[in-house]
């Protein structure tokens, strides 16, 4: 082997230090994905929490800061100025409460004014409900008691815009009433007494009205077919209260002698001597009290010159009890 063969062998060996520091950047960052999770859960949860409406509402906010018409994007003038802090408040339950505008009031009157209008509508379908209930109620009474069946064809039911109306009218050989009387005939009594049970079931008050024919009462001076059919509607008042009815849920008593015909092509016909029960709707019961309500003059005192309406437009008496 020659010289030039033999080289030296050279060992490097190298030092090496220990590991650089990494610092506290990764803490930060996690903190930040925890902050990020953490509003991402919250975010999930109020979607989940709140109604469609709601929802909306803050998928709009967000989308139009300023909550003006249109899709602006501009952030909302608050109260530290344009850009500032926005006066617009979430609420988790409310929805979104912002500062409302002319329109925005107007709307949300227009709203509740529907409402309203709603709920009378449905009040009204309810008690129209509950009287026509009624009339099957005395329809089928009408069929099974023995104390009113002979006199079905005395009996007419019907459903008016007042209310529900029940009408117990004269035959040629079987009236209501002794002739030229406001006494009661004792079927008479028998019939008003079994109505009373069924008309003080509902909650109601009713209107009593006496019909007489057209022909003229042969009487006293001064004693006409006014002052009969008042007697008689009180009559039937009477009994009424007897079988039961409370007596505040009558809320008129009116006489029309023979203003308001049942058959206007015969005038004297039996059937014209009639008791008219209305169990009047809320809606008539309040028209028929304003009616007869005194007019308030700029005074204070009653006004003179209005008059008090009755039932059917045409004059009728009241008799006391």
């Amino acid at each position: 082997m020659s010289q030039t063969d033999k080289r030296p062998i050279i060992v490097v060996k190298r030092k090496r230090g220990a590991a650089a520091h990494h610092g506290g950047a990764w803490k930060v960052a996690y903190a930040d994905f925890v902050t990020a999770m953490m509003a991402f859960f919250m975010v999930m949860w109020l979607v989940a929490s709140v109604s469609k409406e709601q929802r909306a509402a803050l998928f709009e906010y967000f989308k139009n800061p300023s909550m003006e018409q249109g899709k602006s994007t501009k952030a909302a003038p608050g109260q530290a100025g344009p850009g500032g802090a926005s006066t617009a408040v979430i609420n988790l339950h409310g929805g979104l409460d912002a500062p409302k505008s002319a329109d925005a009031k107007q709307n949300e009157g227009l709203g509740k004014a529907s409402s309203a209008d709603e709920a009378r509508k449905l009040a009204e379908e309810d008690e129209k409900k509950q009287l026509e209930s009624l009339q099957q109620q005395l329809r089928e009474a009408i069929d099974k008691s023995q104390a009113l069946a002979p006199y079905k064809d005395q009996l007419l039911l019907d459903i008016t815009p007042e209310g529900l109306r029940i009408q117990i009218v004269d035959k040629l050989n079987r009236t209501m009433f002794e002739s030229g009387s406001s006494s009661l005939k004792n079927y008479t009594t028998e019939i008003l007494v079994e109505l009373a049970k069924y008309i003080n079931s509902v909650p109601n008050r009713i209107s009593l009205t006496g019909h007489t024919d057209d022909k003229p009462y042969a009487g006293r001076n001064g004693y006409t077919n006014w002052e009969l059919s008042s007697e008689r509607a009180n009559a039937a008042r009477r009994a009424l209260v007897s079988g039961g009815l409370t007596e505040a849920k009558i809320a008129r008593v009116v006489g029309l002698a023979a203003a308001v015909p049942f058959m206007k092509a015969d005038p004297l016909n039996p059937i014209n001597r009639r008791i008219s029960i209305i169990v009047m709707t809320k809606h008539a019961e309040e028209a028929a009290l304003a009616t007869d309500s005194p007019q308030i003059a700029p005074g204070g005192a009653a006004d003179p010159a209005t008059p008090e309406a009755s039932t059917g437009g045409a004059p009728a008496e009241s008799i006391p009890r």
